[in-house]
């Protein structure tokens, strides 16, 4: 026999010997000869590697390691589904409550009762899976919904997936959806291997299911042993017969080759049944071989499922029935507070160790100080412990009648009462890691740190952000690098990453990898260390040094400053300079810019220590562009608009108009003595004395016009850009030659919108390959749909 029709028949038979094993459970050969046809088939492709087929199983142990994944757009969003919840009581009753308004609003939208069917919500990582003409020939991850990472190379090496699909009614096209995760088996042979290996154990089968799916080495993957079960069809082309329910669908994908969680779901032709069926699996749940936190309940018919729609982010007809979390008792040893990396304080009870929904649970989060004081929770409590989500212990609620009391002396021998012995907790009014000021603002239930990148808890956060692709662009210098440099006290400001050296490149590494010196060589000296990975960094850190201003602002973590927020601030502003001088009432005046974020802008570019790390920054060599500004800032800030914006005052700007009108000058405004009392009585504050002396000079320094733009063709350009200005865009599908990232900066550079759903405000869609159901939206609204050479013509 031929090579290749070796290779091919080798390849047929031991992929029908996987699904035997793996998907039907019913295994006809013995392991022995499945090892020895694999190794046969392993020697004709190394010595033929020109037959070997793309659904070869020699494709599961893992290939070339990347450099990372690139992103694939869904071309169906992979949303989420709504939760519903069903407490218990403490006889163990189940309250329905949610899944019977679930059931009424169906009847209700459709008129009529309807079937569901009830499936595991496997606890795991979503993906989907694209094959066509029946071979696989792509994974993604869900992402954000739009789009997730390209795990290609990864899900082969997953066994139980079908790289060719089985059965007679294979479609030229089919996009599979499920869960890929780890068997609780094979989690615990994992975390053995972790151990013996002096390594970190895993905390759960699905952290360790998303760590295996994300490595860059998918041989890595390989060892993991993960697993897979396709719970939905995506979209299918050309099918000899089309499923007209959801069972046909999961019947379909059971005949193609995929696993089904088998004997755990049913079909149920009414509520009554799919709650009966979940109480039945809550009970079953510890003796599964996986993971599940609920069940998922979904109407059967696809029809109706047509007719009930979508909400933005799930859709109408589907429910995740969660089961209730764990609980137990224990007791409040201590109370610490942790810094966040984005420098939220977070308030973590210290428990006596206690066994909770499978694993011994020694610390509980508190929340915030709103969460300690509405349940009390105090040193020396017996508390109730759940781990919400089945991931994160928090305390429930204190046992009162447990606290522990000190009798408190009366004025008399017979007098006095008990009071509790340890004192209601407050969070500290400085950082416990920095001592800078917390801070808490209005509105919001987080108390934080104000210290940045002073503070040693959001360093490594800070220069992650500093570094990150939509900021400085630092190539090279990803998050493990950082961590490790801020770790080993090499790096501690963004200064510092201007200054680095290959020395300290090779030492961070050195030190990462346990302090591992280079082999010596046959005469005694060491082996020259490789360092083209450290001078690629060294290369764009200095390749950074330049950016657009709108990227170095984003870049330093101004709280309440993302990129639109950075961009507008240097359109307006132009300079670095001048945002640093810019007034709070000035900057509460610019588009999208309130109050809070102006507050927040201000304060930082006022802190003395804010300050020297930037200077510092500077002097290190950064220099970031001067901005062209897209219009007159003189025009942006009325004195009426920023009168309005004034703190502490609270006028109108119908009321500031009249108070500009009366004082007539700037001078006039910060000495007149008959302007009304009310101005004068703020005035007279030394703070607002202050403030309004500092506005008034930076509207001075300002000169009488700023250019509309800084390429010399200021008329042709305000003409192309007025068909952009205002107007909102959506982006979808994969346009020819501009990623999405860069043809939404190229809108917002030009005063545009870009928004991320297709509504009756939205003025264009921007359409690429695959745009989707965005597309079939914007026919029914009436929207003008253009492409990528429609865009750039209106760009100019």
């Amino acid at each position: 026999m031929n090579p290749q029709t070796r290779i091919a028949e080798l390849t047929a038979l031991l992929n029908r010997y996987a699904r035997e094993y793996y998907t039907l459970d019913a295994p006809s050969v013995p392991d022995a000869e499945y090892d020895r046809l694999f190794r046969e088939l392993e020697a004709l492709e190394a010595a033929h590697p020109a037959f070997r087929l793309p659904e070869s199983p020699t494709a599961r142990v893992g290939g070339a390691v990347l450099d990372g994944f690139e992103t694939v757009v869904h071309a169906v969003p992979m949303l989420s589904l709504s939760n519903a919840f069903s407490p218990q009581n403490d006889t163990g009753v189940f309250d329905h409550a949610e899944m019977l308004a679930f059931d009424e609003r169906i009847n209700k939208d459709l008129a009529a009762a309807t079937e569901y069917v009830i499936e595991p919500k496997f606890d795991g990582l979503a993906v989907s899976l694209l094959y066509r003409d029946g071979v696989f020939v792509q994974a993604a991850t869900r992402g954000d919904g739009a789009a997730g990472e390209d795990v290609t190379e990864n899900i082969k090496t997953v066994r139980n997936i079908p790289l060719r699909l089985a059965g007679k009614n294979v479609p030229p096209l089919i996009e599979v959806r499920g869960e890929v995760l780890m068997l609780k088996a094979d989690f615990a042979a994992l975390n053995k291997r972790q151990e013996a290996a002096g390594q970190k154990p895993f905390a759960n089968p699905r952290n360790a299911a998303a760590g295996s799916l994300r490595q860059l080495d998918s041989r890595i993957t390989a060892q993991r042993k993960l697993h897979f079960f396709a719970y939905g069809i995506a979209r299918f082309e050309g099918a000899a017969r089309q499923p007209e329910s959801h069972a046909q669908e999961l019947e379909w994908l059971a005949e193609l080759g995929f696993s089904l969680p088998k004997g755990n779901w049913r079909i149920c032709p009414d509520i009554a049944c799919a709650l009966a069926f979940y109480e039945a699996m809550a009970q079953q749940r510890p003796n599964l071989p996986y993971e599940i936190d609920g069940m998922v309940v979904k109407v059967n018919s696809l029809a109706q499922q047509q007719v009930l729609g979508f909400r933005d982010r799930s859709p109408r007809w589907a429910i995740a029935h969660k089961f209730p979390a764990e609980e137990a008792l224990t007791t409040v040893e201590n109370i610490d507070v942790q810094v966040g990396r984005t420098g939220a304080l977070t308030p973590v009870a210290r428990l006596a160790p206690v066994f909770v929904g499978g694993v011994t649970v020694t610390n509980a989060t508190l929340h915030n100080q709103d969460e300690i004081e509405r349940k009390d929770v105090r040193v020396g409590d017996t508390v109730i412990v759940r781990r919400a989500g089945d991931v994160i212990p928090e305390v429930v609620r204190v046992l009162p009648e447990r606290r522990p009391m000190v009798e408190e002396a009366g004025d008399d021998l017979f007098s006095g009462s008990l009071k509790p012995r340890f004192p209601a907790f407050r969070l500290p009014e400085n950082c416990p890691v920095c001592g800078s000021k917390v801070e808490r603002e209005e509105n919001e239930a987080v108390a934080r740190c104000t210290g940045g990148m002073l503070c040693q808890a959001q360093r490594a956060q800070g220069l992650i952000h500093f570094a990150a692709r939509k900021a400085m662009d630092i190539d090279g210098l990803g998050q493990k690098q950082i961590e490790a440099l801020v770790e080993q006290n090499i790096v501690g400001s963004f200064a510092d990453l201007y200054r680095l050296t290959l020395a300290d490149l090779q030492k961070m590494k050195e030190q990462a990898d346990g302090g591992d010196r280079q082999p010596e060589n046959e005469n005694g000296s060491r082996k020259k260390a490789p360092v083209k990975w450290a001078q690629n960094i060294l290369d764009g850190i200095a390749a950074s040094k330049n950016p657009p201003l709108a990227r170095l602002l984003f870049a330093l973590g101004i709280r309440h400053v993302g990129e639109s927020t950075a961009k507008q601030l240097a359109s307006s502003f132009g300079s670095l300079d001048t945002v640093r001088r810019a007034p709070e009432p000035v900057l509460a005046c610019l588009p999208d810019i309130g109050a809070v974020v102006a507050q927040s802008i201000a304060r930082h570019f006022r802190d003395p220590q804010q300050n020297r790390l930037l200077d510092d920054l500077l002097a290190a060599g950064v220099a970031p562009q001067t901005a062209a500004a897209s219009r007159s800032l003189n025009a942006q800030i009325p004195p009426e608009r920023w009168l309005a914006r004034l703190p502490g005052l609270k006028l109108s700007e119908k009321r500031a108009q009249e108070l500009w009108q009366l004082a007539g000058s700037l001078d006039a405004l910060q000495h007149d003595p008959a302007l009304p009392q009310n101005w004068q009585d703020w005035r007279r504050q030394p703070e607002n004395a202050a403030l309004l002396a500092q506005t008034i000079a930076f509207i001075n320094s300002l000169p009488a016009d700023h250019p509309a733009d800084g390429d010399g063709n200021n008329e042709a350009a305000g003409r192309l850009k007025a068909a952009i200005a205002g107007k909102t865009f959506v982006l979808t599908g994969t346009l020819p030659t501009l990623k999405r990232d860069q043809a939404a900066a190229l809108i917002e550079d030009a005063g545009g919108k870009v928004s991320g759903s297709v509504s009756k405000k939205t003025d264009y869609v921007v359409a690429g390959e695959a745009a989707g159901s965005k597309l079939d939206k914007a026919a029914a609204l009436g929207i003008t749909v253009i492409g990528e050479a429609e865009l750039l013509a209106m760009l100019g």
